[in-house]
């Protein structure tokens, strides 16, 4: 079991705008949003919902931090 809360999509999102990410476009329920250096994350946004934990660890992949860092960067 996972010691860490639950993230939603809005809090996934408010992080990675932090790190320099951008809104790119979106397809129905999911946006895409890019970096700089190229990098993409695909973010489902579902109201009301959490992000199921094997989503949520590749998108912390996906942005290249590790998940220490990501909830240090949530709390700010």
């Amino acid at each position: 079991m996972s010691n860490y809360p639950s993230v939603k999509a809005k809090d996934f999102i408010r992080v990675i705008e932090q790190l320099g990410f951008y809104f790119d476009r979106q397809k129905g329920s999911h946006a895409i949003y890019k970096d700089s250096h190229g990098r993409r994350v695909v973010v489902p946004i579902h109201a009301g919902k959490d992000l199921k934990q094997g989503t949520f660890m590749g998108m912390i992949q996906d942005i290249g931090i590790d998940k220490e860092t990501f909830f240090e960067l949530l709390e700010k």
